[in-house]
């Protein structure tokens, strides 16, 4: 397995799964865990002056945090902010409207991104509430309970500051990067400075692992991902590993299909969330290089009943006798019910590998 550093016996259940320690039944946390789907979130949300704001005011966001745990009692819990902090840090105006999303003044050339760089000296101060909501969490979890830190991974955050909002093609990103190379190794070597630094405060403040999410990996051909996926995180992981070997690292390219094994062979990468659409057949061969994260499917948790069963059921028998940490495919959809959370943290609780 590729496991970093060492794995403290001391250290929680769940970071411990992150080096390879396989326990009597497998850890387990939710993307978006703290979300919509939750009435608790929804009233302490209305508080909150937008969505930016919510995720700069300590108060608000350290209950969002701990919300979930109070339900469900997950194994970890992870920071409630957003990846386009990071830009915000750096000095570009970002909102969220309502129904549409994030919206970015975007960033399409060299000079727009020089003007980036000369602002960024100020991140940390624009984003020290993050990490006073860091300390918070961090102070008023229960004792085996581990803390998350995250940062969006440098391609996907890219992506948003170029196109300035969402996209389903990426087509402008993309564009800048075949067309101005140099301009855009400027952005990703701006970003992986930027996160390095930012998640290293996380984990001063407490932060117990982190995990980059590159949620638009898939949309890259194999030599682009080589360029602007899987070097950026080499980077950010030594950087990390270098300060603070004893903190795993999980990694998150969605859609990665079968350049997965790539992203599982980057030194330092503890840990490798997979996707829904990744066959359990191959996520278990990736579990002889890293412990693997995921893969239920958000819909079928919202659906629960017996397909719920029958899924989460499938993926522990396959997956949870070796290195491995359940959570989902990606995030836990608004619509689902919060009942149905509770009936999947039932069934992992009282799951047991085979004899």
């Amino acid at each position: 397995m590729n496991k970093a550093a060492f794995a403290p016996s001391d250290a929680k259940p769940f970071v411990r799964s992150l080096r390879g320690v396989v326990h009597e039944r497998p850890c387990f946390w939710l993307m978006r865990q703290a979300g919509r789907y939750l009435p608790e979130y929804r009233a302490t949300r209305a508080q909150a002056n937008g969505f930016v704001d919510l995720c700069l005011r300590p108060d608000l966001a350290c209950e969002i945090t701990l919300q979930p745990l109070r339900r469900y009692a997950m194994d970890a819990a992870i920071l409630f902010s957003d990846i386009l902090m990071v830009p915000y840090g750096l000095g570009q105006k970002l909102e969220f409207k309502e129904g549409e999303g994030p919206v970015l003044d975007a960033v399409r050339d060299g000079a727009a991104i020089a003007k980036l760089e000369k602002s960024g000296g100020e991140f940390d101060a624009r984003v020290a509430p993050i990490y006073e909501t860091v300390r918070r969490v961090a102070a008023n979890l229960p004792g085996k309970t581990a803390l998350i830190g995250f940062a969006g991974a440098p391609w996907t955050v890219a992506t948003y500051m170029v196109e300035g909002c969402g996209s389903k093609d990426f087509a402008n990103v993309r564009l800048l990067a075949y067309r101005d190379r140099i301009a855009f190794q400027a952005l990703i070597d701006l970003l992986v400075r930027a996160t390095i630094g930012y998640l290293k405060r996380q984990i001063s403040a407490g932060a117990e692992a982190v995990q980059l999410f590159d949620t638009w990996a898939g949309v890259l051909p194999e030599g682009e991902y080589a360029q602007w996926v899987i070097d950026p995180v080499r980077r950010i992981v030594a950087a990390l590993a270098a300060d603070h070997p004893e903190i795993p690292v999980i990694f998150f390219p969605k859609g990665s299909g079968t350049l997965y094994e790539t992203a599982a062979e980057i030194p330092g990468v503890a840990a490798l969330g997979i996707d829904t659409a990744v066959p359990l057949a191959y996520a278990r061969r990736l579990q002889a290089k890293v412990a693997v994260q995921g893969n239920l499917d958000p819909i079928v948790l919202a659906a629960g009943g017996e397909a719920l069963d029958r899924a989460a059921g499938r993926i522990l028998d396959t997956l949870g006798a070796g290195p491995f940490v359940f959570n989902l495919g990606h995030g836990v959809i608004p619509p689902t019910p919060p009942e149905n959370v509770a009936r999947l943290a039932d069934l992992i609780r009282n799951w047991r590998a085979p004899r």
